[in-house]
């Protein structure tokens, strides 16, 4: 398989997700959370989604917008502690 730019940025927001859901399970359990660099983490994949091509793009904006979601989430349970 090649491995390509848009790939790449699906891979890495796939994994951020899983990083994202094992902070919430974290968060839910009562657990202490260190999300120190998860915003260069954001800011890598948003920079390395914005270089691909616009077909590309557009095709890996729903990906983008689920994790935004995510975020925005964490960021809500995170702000009601």
């Amino acid at each position: 398989m090649t491995s390509t730019p848009q790939k790449a940025v699906l891979a890495a927001v796939d994994e951020l997700h899983g990083v994202l859901s094992l902070a919430e399970v974290l968060l839910l359990t009562g657990r202490s959370l260190d999300l120190q660099g998860l915003d260069k983490e954001v800011e890598t994949i948003c920079s390395a989604a914005a270089a691909l091509p616009p077909e590309e793009g557009r095709i890996a904006l729903p990906a983008l917008a689920d994790l935004l979601k995510q975020v925005d989430g964490l960021h809500g349970r995170l702000s009601a502690r």
